[in-house]
């Protein structure tokens, strides 16, 4: 895990204390040099969702990493989740598709 990657993850840790914190870090899939931290895929379950429409959930966590977004981090999917709505979600979060930008586009 880079240092990215471990920022944003105490981030969620310490303001959702999720009962279920997958962060991937997905930049080998995109057009940027090896070893970058520019896109992730974030599935949080989280009890702080809870009574939060789908678009409030994610403000959210845009505000809590916004420096981040500012920053190193291009494109961030995120997945937010109750504990009722993750026990519903039987394949687990999609999955994301491919890069068709940069030297990848056809």
């Amino acid at each position: 895990m880079g240092p990215v990657q471990q920022l944003i993850s105490n981030k969620l840790q310490a303001e959702y204390q999720p009962d279920v914190l997958q962060l991937t870090n997905e930049s080998f899939m995109h057009s940027v040099p090896e070893g970058s931290e520019s896109h992730f895929k974030l599935v949080i379950v989280s009890g702080r969702f809870q009574g939060l429409r789908l678009v409030q959930r994610h403000q959210g966590i845009y505000g809590l990493l916004a420096e981040q977004l500012a920053g190193p981090v291009h494109a961030l999917a995120l997945h937010t989740y109750t504990a009722a709505e993750w026990a519903e979600q039987s394949a687990g979060a999609p999955d994301s598709p491919n890069c068709l930008g940069g030297s990848q586009r056809n």
